[in-house]
């Protein structure tokens, strides 16, 4: 299978989930700008979860730039991951309805478990490709992946403690991936 059909099938599920979050924000029916305070909580749980989907969708496309050839188990994996980052939506709605510990936990076991899958769709690839490509050689140890598994389990301990330590570990881990894996980027850019 090409390559780019597995791209624009994610491009748009990743283009849908985008739509689905903002399609959460309700404007206020009010034209005082004070309405707009209420609003700061599901404003900031939307910027939060909008960074973490541009993060997947900016590195998810290296990774598969980076990819020689698609595979069966490539698929899958890549499935895997669209799924739990198709959860995003509803527990970000539901970390702002609600608040408190438990949606502060979904919250943060969908990140783990889109972080899984994306472990295991980089594993994937990297085994099409050889343990001596020069993906494998780019994605060496992974400090980055490994830090931001230890943290998401973190946070969905201590969310029992503060839900508001958990949320400052997820920030945390998305500042730490803002900028594009640099491992990788040469990499696809090299292949292009």
């Amino acid at each position: 299978m090409p390559k780019t059909r597995l791209e624009a099938f994610s491009d748009g599920v990743i283009a849908i989930i985008i739509t689905i979050m903002v399609l959460e924000l309700k404007a206020p029916h009010s034209a005082d700008p004070a309405a707009l305070r209420p609003l700061l909580s599901a404003f900031l749980s939307y910027l939060l979860s909008f960074v973490y989907i541009a993060i997947y969708w900016n590195n998810h496309h290296h990774l598969l730039h980076a990819a020689k050839r698609i595979t069966g188990g490539i698929m899958w994996a890549n499935l895997h991951l669209l799924f739990w980052l198709s959860l995003v939506p509803f527990v970000t709605s539901w970390l702002d309805e609600s608040g408190g510990p438990w949606p502060t936990v979904l919250y943060g076991a969908v990140l783990l478990m889109a972080a899984v899958a994306y472990f295991i769709l980089q594993g994937r690839i990297v085994a099409s490709q050889g343990r001596d490509s020069k993906l494998a050689v780019a994605i060496g140890r992974d400090w980055k992946g490994k830090l931001s598994l230890a943290c998401y389990a973190a946070a969905c301990g201590l969310a029992f403690i503060h839900p508001l330590i958990s949320d400052a570990l997820y920030v945390f881990v998305a500042v730490l991936w803002l900028v594009p894996d640099r491992r990788i980027e040469p990499l696809a850019q090299s292949d292009a």
